[in-house]
C-alpha cells in the first residue's frame, strides 16, 4: 500500500486501535505488539495503553521472525498465544472468543475459517513454544500448521473478516465501507 497500515484511520480509531479493542473486548488481557518499521511511532501512538512491545529489529524479515519476537515477550506462565494481524481490524470479539473457547475445550492449534478460507487470528498452544521460536523463514506458519495438521482445528465462523486483510488501498476502502458503513476519511 505504501503507507503504514497500523495508523490508518478506521472509524474513530486507527487500524491497530481497532484490532486491540476487538482483542480486549474478547477478554484478551496480555497483548504484545510486535513492531519493526516505525516502531517509535507506534509506541508513541499507543503510549497510554497497557501493552507490551517487542521489537523486530529487521522489519523486512519474514513473519516468523516477528512471531519469535512476540513469543519471547510472552510471560512464561502464558499457555497459548493468539497471532492476530494488524491488517485484520474487522475480526469481531465473538470470533476471537470462539477461537479461545475451542482451545479451552482441548484443541492445540486453532484456525478460524470462513467459507473454506483459513484466516486469523490463529491460536497456538505454547506446548509449541520452541517451534514458534524457530519457524522456517520461507514458509512460516503455513508449514508449521501443515506439519501439525492432525492437531489443527479449523473453526468455521460466520465472519468473512477472518480472511480479509488490507493489502491494497481498495481492500482498505472496501473493508472500511463494509464494517463501518462509509468510506475512510479523506478517501
Amino acid at each position: 500500500m505504501g503507507v503504514f497500515k497500523a495508523l490508518l484511520p478506521f472509524g474513530n480509531q486507527t487500524v491497530i486501535e481497532c484490532c486491540i479493542s476487538n482483542l480486549q473486548a474478547a477478554g484478551v488481557d496480555d497483548i504484545v505488539i510486535v513492531a519493526g518499521h516505525r516502531a517509535e511511532d507506534l509506541q508513541a501512538h499507543l503510549h497510554a495503553a497497557d501493552l507490551t512491545f517487542a521489537i523486530n529489529s529487521d522489519p523486512d524479515s519474514e513473519m516468523g521472525v516477528s512471531i519469535a519476537r512476540g513469543v519471547e515477550a510472552v510471560r512464561p506462565e502464558v499457555r497459548a498465544v493468539l497471532i492476530a494481524l494488524v491488517d485484520h481490524p474487522g475480526v469481531p470479539p465473538e470470533v476471537i472468543n470462539a477461537v479461545i473457547a475451542t482451545w479451552r475445550s482441548g484443541a492445540h492449534l486453532v484456525q478460524p475459517e470462513h467459507a473454506g478460507h483459513g484466516g486469523h487470528p490463529v491460536l497456538i498452544d505454547l506446548a509449541y513454544r520452541d517451534e514458534l521460536m524457530g519457524l522456517d523463514p520461507a514458509t512460516g506458519l503455513r508449514s508449521f500448521f501443515a506439519k501439525h495438521g492432525e492437531d489443527v482445528t479449523r473453526l468455521p465462523v460466520p465472519s468473512p473478516y477472518v480472511a480479509r486483510d488490507m493489502d491494497t488501498w481498495e481492500d482498505y476502502r472496501q473493508l472500511h465501507q463494509d464494517i463501518l458503513g462509509g468510506p475512510p476519511p479523506n478517501n
